[in-house]
Formats: C-alpha cells, structure tokens, sequence
C-alpha cells in the first residue's frame, strides 16, 4: 500500500519528467524468468526505471507517461490463477492505488501513442515485446551518438531520469532509510553470533535471517567470507577459523525495491591481531576522513583521491609501502592494495542506475581514464544535496594483482614484499556505509552500525556474556 506522501511524490515524478522531455514514454516492469521450467522462476525484481514512477512492483505492467499523467497498461490474471496464487487485484484497484489517470488491458499499447521514447526492458521477452509493439529497437548504446529520431529520444529519456533519479525525494529517503536499518540489524545479527557459527554459510543465513523477517530480499548476492580478497565473492563454502578476518558486504531491498549496502570486516575469534588492527585503522581513517569532507558541490573523485593519499600514507607508516605518498598516489602504487573506486551512486538499484551506463556515474563530457588508480571509478560527478552515495574504502592482497610480472617491476621501488608479508594474515578489509548527501554534510545512514575496531570486537565478543 502506498501512503499519501509516496503518491505525492510519484505525482512529482511524473511533472518534473514531463518537463524535461516532450514526447510520451512507454516503460516495462518485465516478467519472472523462469529458473529451469515455465512454472518455477526466479523471485521477481521490477525495472527500477518502472518503479521509480509506478511505486509499486507489479509484473508483466507497462505504463505510459505522458504530460504528467500515468496510464497503467495491465492484464488481471485468469481465474484459474486464483488457485494457486490467491485472489488478486482489479486492474482498476491497482490503477488507484498508484495513482494512475487511466488503464487499459496490455493489447492496447501499441496503439496508445504513434512516436514514444522508452529505455530497454530488464527480461528478454520484454524486449521482444517492447520491439514488436513499437516497431523498432530501443536505444541499448549510449556510448555513440543517436542515428535516428527514435534513438535520439529514448537517449534525451534516459538523461532526463538520470537528472531526477540522481536526487532522492522524501519518499525515497524513507525507503532508504528502512533499507539502512534492517541492514543495520541484519549485519549486527551476524557479529553478535559470529563465535557461534561454524561456516561462511552459517553465518550468511543468520544475517539474511534478519532481512526475511521483514519481508526484505537482498539487494545483491551478499558476500559472507573470510576470502576478502575476492571483491564480489558470492561462494560460502569456507569453515570460521581463529585469526581469520571475515568480510561481510549485505544489504536488505525493502519491498518497494529501495537497496542499502553496507560492508564490515571483523575478526572471527572476536579480536583483531596486531597486523589486522594496524591495516583496519587505515582503512577506518580513509573512511572517516572521505565521509567528514562529504558537502554539495564537492567532486566525488576528489574522495577517492583523498582516500588514497590517506591509505598510502598509512601504508608508508606500516612499512608496506616506500616513498612520498603524493608521488604514490599520483603513480597509483596505492591501487596495487586499494584498486576500487572509493563508492558508487545508491538508490532503487544498488549502483543506481548502471543499466544506463556511464550516463548517470559521470558528468556529461567525462569519460572513464585507464588510470590503474582510476580506472574503476563508478562514479564521476560534482555532489549533489540529496544524493546517496557509498562510502567504501578497501585493503585487499589479491595475487592477481600482487603476482603480476609486469606489476611488481613498475613499482618494485614502492612496495616492501618482506614487510608484506609479515601481514600475511589480511587477505581484505572493507568498510562501507550510506551517506545521504545534505546542505550541511554528510548524513550516515547506517551510522548505528559501528566501525572503531573496539567497538566491532565487543559486538562480536557480546555473545560469550
């Protein structure tokens, strides 16, 4: 059900696209794949580009926007449906409960409007369907300029929901502010049974427990592991041991398919070795330093710039690195330990809006640099009030970066291999948190959730009392 304040700002959305583009828009929610037969199919997750005007998550819908009206395009399904998923809702109930100025069955949108913009369907039989009923192919490259009409509109679509989605209105900032918190609960759910738990996999379904319980999936495949290396490890196959690190990067989608993402590494046995604690505090003062500088107007690429100077500095210190810090960063020697971007745009999607491409993480005339430090940022672009944005700075030894030939060469004056080794026992360290962009500052949405290393060691120590 979608209260008062989420139909306002739905009302909102759809005058202030109506305002940047002049045509009709036709957007699909997609259907359920199928895992391995018609009938049993994977969890179904709405185009985001579809909520973010529909507001709720309804399968197989099209809308039509136009002139700041909405029309819901939708079948209601068979009675026979009914007897196996329940009674559902009229087309008409479904049509008020967003907000909806008209409806109309699924076989009336190829003949709604003549000339429409759209942006690519999340399914493949959607986009079958999207390219039968509109008699074309909707832009998919956004890299190269627009042959047609047709493309050139659907490209001046996607820009325009770039501008809107980049800033989240208050319906949004509730939806991400639950998110937040059951993240928070579900992160705080593993430390808290950490000594309990025998297994990545154990741990996994305690904090995903968490998220079930209030009707949330995962906004990504979580990564539970004491493999923190691996930067989007999603295996869990691996037994807790005394003196492992375990990284744990999960974050809840509420039902409305706002996501969170969220990152802590704690020790397992409940207390960070001395090695450990040393390359935490590191990476603990680039997060706090990226997150206290966090203002409008501020480039975003400057933050990660500035977490690498603070790691390789902190890195000089330990021993691992040899040099002037500036220099090592501006040779990107830091990148051989911290080779991610410092964060990314959050929202209905957890990169926001990377099914657009680089149209929304960089500024209009930026491209990507092949910089080895810079290479993989996904977000390129001033700050703006009431963009949410992570904040995730990292330390990994990942021996497709530290065994490459060609690597330990070019910077084989930067990098201490003995003193490196005697850190043998950090394969990775993340910690990443929601920052919503204020006039003010920075608002951490997921500050409950602590990061000072003493902290982290009683959360997870609580258990044994």
């Amino acid at each position: 059900m979608l209260n008062p304040t989420a139909l306002k700002c739905l009302h909102h959305r759809r005058r202030q696209l109506a305002q940047q583009i002049d045509q009709p828009v036709l957007l699909w929610s997609g259907v359920s794949v199928a895992r391995n037969f018609a009938a049993n199919c994977f969890p179904f997750r709405a185009s985001s580009h579809f909520l973010y005007f529909a507001g709720l998550p309804l399968q197989n819908a099209v809308i039509g926007l136009e002139a700041g009206q909405l029309t819901l395009f939708w079948d209601e399904p068979s009675p026979e449906v009914a007897l196996w998923h329940g009674p559902a809702w009229s087309r008409s109930a479904l049509a008020a409960q967003i907000g909806a100025e008209a409806h109309a069955p699924l076989s009336a949108v190829p003949h709604w409007a003549k000339q429409v913009a759209s942006l690519p369907a999340s399914t493949q039989a959607c986009r079958q369907q999207q390219s039968e009923w509109l008699g074309r192919t909707v832009l998919e490259n956004r890299s190269c300029e627009p042959a047609s009409e047709s493309a050139r509109s659907d490209l001046q679509l996607a820009q325009a929901m770039v501008q809107l989605r980049l800033q989240q209105d208050d319906f949004a900032q509730d939806q991400l502010q639950q998110a937040a918190q059951i993240t928070v609960a579900a992160h705080l759910q593993g430390m808290k049974t950490t000594l309990s738990c025998p297994s990545e996999a154990a741990l996994r379904a305690e904090i995903e427990s968490v998220m079930m319980a209030h009707q949330c999936p995962t906004a990504y495949a979580s990564i539970v592991t004491v493999h923190g290396e691996i930067l989007h490890n999603d295996v869990y196959p691996h037994p807790l041991e005394p003196g492992d690190l375990l990284l744990v990067d999960a974050g809840a989608e509420t039902p409305l398919g706002w996501a969170a993402d969220v990152t802590r590494t704690w020790p397992v046995s409940g207390c960070f070795s001395s090695t450990q604690r040393d390359l935490y505090d590191i990476v603990l003062a680039a997060h706090d330093a990226c997150i206290a500088q966090i203002a409008p107007g501020l480039e975003y690429r400057d933050l990660h710039l500035l977490a690498a100077q603070i790691i390789a500095a902190g890195l000089v210190d330990v021993g691992i690195l040899k040099g002037c810090p500036d220099e090592l960063v501006e040779r990107d020697a830091y990148a051989l330990f911290f080779p991610h971007g410092i964060g990314h745009l959050l929202g209905l999607d957890v990169h926001d809006m990377e099914d657009l491409g680089d149209l929304a993480g960089y500024a209009l005339g930026r491209q990507r640099c092949d910089r080895m430090g810079l290479r993989y940022l996904r977000l390129d672009r001033p700050l703006q009030s009431h963009m949410l944005v992570t904040i995730e700075p990292g330390f990994y030894q990942i021996p497709a970066l530290l065994n490459q030939p060609n690597l330990r060469e070019q910077y084989r004056d930067c990098v201490n291999w003995e003193r490196l080794a005697h850190f043998r026992d950090v394969r990775g360290i993340r910690i990443e948190d929601d920052v919503l962009v204020t006039p003010e500052g920075g608002q951490v949405l997921t500050s409950a959730l602590p990061t000072q290393a003493a902290a982290v060691e009683a959360c997870v120590q609580a258990s044994k009392s």
